[in-house]
């Protein structure tokens, strides 16, 4: 069995030299290991560097085309502003007789139109012509006395340049003739009244229209004013509708009416100077220039392009898009075709577009179509469409 003792101090009795060369026998392997290792990574450096140089490098990825539109300051905005009133006709009557009596005839009916003058309906004129008839013969009794007093007037006055009579014989003469005059007058006053009332027992039209009610069938005893037909005018109808007081009135001279999904060019007939007290506003009375077809009592809307004052652009409603806190971007491309975000304020919004104001710096153009193809920072080309 070895000495332990004798084992553990060989070490240390070695010789200098032997442990040089162990130390040059390590450094030597260690040198080859790491010769190896280097020849092992250049081998394969340069294999993938040989299989890499035989796959062809892929194309330059291409300039991704996008559809611009110049960006253009506005100094303001149009509102279209909608305000609704009725049709109705330039002209309207309710018929009636001025006399109490029996309705003799009536001529027209609902629907029926009508020329200016033509005779609609009369009352019961026996009594009147009767009347008149007792006129006109105590006219004749008078006319052939008062014929026969102003002969007696002429005798007693050349009778009394002669002597034959006495002026009291003259002045009676001259009394009944003028007492036959005063009579003479007062009938044809009552003849003309009668001429009247016989002439108010009719009732014509008006103006040229078209009836719309009728209120009685014949034979009825009426009253003075009680209501016997409806009638309007048919041409040129005219729209009424309420104003309020911020418009201008100049935007109001011609505007476009919409009636049934119809539209009919209009112009300003009249604008009262007075205020509605219910609605708080002025009454504008529209002349159509042709609207024939549309019916009294329709819904009308006119349309009138409102001027704000105001700076900025418009802008499709698609190429907007919602960021934090409630603002709004677009993406724009800059004079080097790069592109970029532009926060902006909506100012108005209508159906397909949007008045905004924002800070564009020149040559600024936006990506109208096909926003979300692109990134901010990303070259683009621009006149490409979506």
């Amino acid at each position: 069995m070895p000495n332990p003792e004798i084992s553990a101090s060989a070490p240390a009795n070695r010789s200098p030299c032997s442990r040089v060369l162990h130390r040059i026998t390590q450094l030597s392997l260690t040198v080859g290991v790491i010769l190896v290792a280097a020849a092992a990574v250049h081998l394969g450096a340069s294999e993938l560097s040989r299989r890499a140089n035989a796959v062809p490098a892929p194309d330059a990825a291409s300039v991704t085309p996008v559809s611009v539109t110049p960006i253009s300051q506005e100094s303001y905005y149009l509102v279209d502003r909608v305000f609704i009133g009725q049709v109705e006709p330039q002209r309207s009557a309710d018929i009636s007789f001025e006399l109490n009596g029996t309705l003799a005839k009536i001529l027209v009916d609902e629907g029926d139109e009508v020329s200016k003058g033509q005779l609609l309906a009369t009352l019961d004129i026996a009594l009147l012509e009767v009347e008149r008839d007792r006129l006109s013969a105590s006219r004749k009794a008078i006319a052939a006395q008062l014929s026969f007093a102003q002969k007696t007037v002429e005798r007693s006055t050349k009778l009394i340049e002669q002597g034959f009579t006495s002026q009291a014989r003259l002045d009676e003469a001259i009394a009944q003739q003028d007492e036959l005059l005063s009579r003479m007058g007062e009938l044809d006053a009552a003849l003309r009244d009668v001429t009247v009332r016989i002439d108010k027992s009719s009732i014509k039209a008006p103006f040229a229209g078209q009836i719309t009610s009728r209120h009685v069938d014949g034979g009825e005893t009426l009253r003075s004013g009680e209501l016997v037909l409806g009638m309007v005018e048919i041409v040129s109808p005219q729209v009424r509708i309420g104003i309020p007081l911020d418009v201008e009135p100049s935007l109001l001279t011609d505007v476009e009416i919409e009636i049934a999904d119809n539209q009919y060019q209009a112009k300003l007939a009249t604008l009262r100077p007075d205020v509605d007290p219910l609605t708080r506003t002025r009454t504008a009375l529209f002349d159509l220039k042709d609207g024939p077809n549309v019916a009294f009592g329709q819904t009308a809307r006119v349309h009138i392009s409102d001027p704000v004052e105001s700076t900025g652009t418009w802008v499709p409603t698609t190429s907007l898009k919602e960021a934090a806190r409630g603002q709004w971007t677009l993406l724009v491309a800059d004079a080097e075709k790069t592109v970029r975000i532009a926060t902006v304020e909506v100012i108005h919004a209508e159906d397909d577009r949007v008045f905004v104001r924002g800070m564009f710096p020149k040559g600024t153009v936006l990506i109208d179509r096909g926003p979300q193809r692109v990134t901010v920072g990303q070259r683009v080309a621009f006149g490409g469409n979506e």
